[in-house]
């Protein structure tokens, strides 16, 4: 392979990596901080020298953020504790899609290449905020039974909810604590306890969370002895999270097999691909007076179909509820 191409690939993935950290340490401020920023007199300067230079960006967030599809992207972006922006997780799939079709044509200057490489970049960025909902979720989980046993300590010291609460976000790690820091600071500014516990429920979609909110909620409405009620609950919590855990492990081989098995000939075909595109181009040529274009893009439905249902069928194996 030609070594300029090498370098400007490794060039381009370079400069998207500066972008990517320079983009999250300007939005580190979550949207909590930036509501209660707007209450401080010392903040108002730099927020109106922010917005000489940002209004373009501002305008164009608004815009995108009122759409359905905004809402739903800056939900997924909330739950994976990403601090990005609609508008700048819209740029930065933009900035993927050109990068990778790029470096795909660099490799294999044909347009088809491009195509193929712009594909890559459009799923590359959402298979990184699945990636991180996935592993954010599965880390609560894990530390909610935790969380738990501190507020029953707590309550049974003489602690109120609210001050529970509290002492999860200072004496828990990451993610937990920074959920439920966000909890006690909507509390704060005026949102009712309600209304705050269901807006972490919406940023983490757990079952188990769900349980816990509506344990609380209920007793806020009738009354009674919160620290046993979440006491049981902790144990319940504590025992599926042990049963999940036991399952995954044993369950394991059949997701690596499913994932290995499915990709295994996506990435044979682009290999081939990239490597002689001529080789492949055989399978969709005319020969003989009949329509071979037409029976290989019907074969190439078939394969993906047969793969995707295949992928679908073990992870459904896999998958058991507790």
């Amino acid at each position: 392979m030609n070594p300029v191409i090498l370098l400007g690939g490794g060039i381009l993935l370079l400069v998207l990596l500066i972008v990517g950290a320079v983009v999250t340490v300007i939005s580190d401020r979550s949207l909590v901080e930036e509501r209660l920023g707007q209450f401080l007199e010392d903040d108002k300067p730099r927020v109106e020298e922010a917005s000489r230079g940002a209004a373009m960006t501002d305008w164009l967030n608004r815009r995108v953020a009122k759409s359905s599809w905004g809402d739903r992207v800056a939900r997924e972006l909330a739950r994976a504790d990403l601090k990005f922006k609609v508008s700048e997780y819209y740029a930065l799939i933009f900035i993927s899609i050109a990068t990778m079709g790029a470096i795909g044509f660099l490799i294999q200057p044909i347009w088809v290449s491009a195509v193929i490489g712009g594909v890559i970049g459009f799923f590359l960025p959402r298979f990184y905020v699945k990636r991180q909902q996935t592993q954010r979720l599965y880390k609560f989980n894990d530390q909610l039974s935790d969380m738990l046993n501190l507020m029953v300590n707590g309550l049974r010291a003489g602690y109120s909810t609210m001050q529970a609460m509290e002492a999860v976000s200072r004496e828990l790690p990451a993610p937990i604590s920074d959920e439920f820091r966000r909890l006690v600071q909507e509390i704060q500014i005026g949102i009712p306890q309600e209304k705050a516990l269901d807006n972490m429920l919406r940023r983490i979609p757990s079952d188990d969370l769900d349980f816990v909110i509506t344990a609380i909620n209920v007793q806020r409405e009738v009354g009674g002895n919160l620290s046993e009620i979440l006491d049981t609950i902790s144990f319940t919590i504590r025992e599926r999270v042990r049963i999940k855990g036991e399952i995954r492990v044993l369950t394991a081989s059949v997701r690596t097999s499913g994932t290995v098995l499915s990709f295994i000939p996506v990435f044979l075909t682009l290999a081939l691909w990239f490597v002689s595109p001529t080789y492949l181009a055989g399978f969709f040529d005319d020969r003989g007076g009949i329509p071979q274009p037409m029976c290989g893009i019907v074969a190439v439905v078939v394969i993906v179909g047969m793969i995707a249902l295949g992928y679908f069928i073990m992870m459904k194996i896999a998958d058991i509820e507790v």
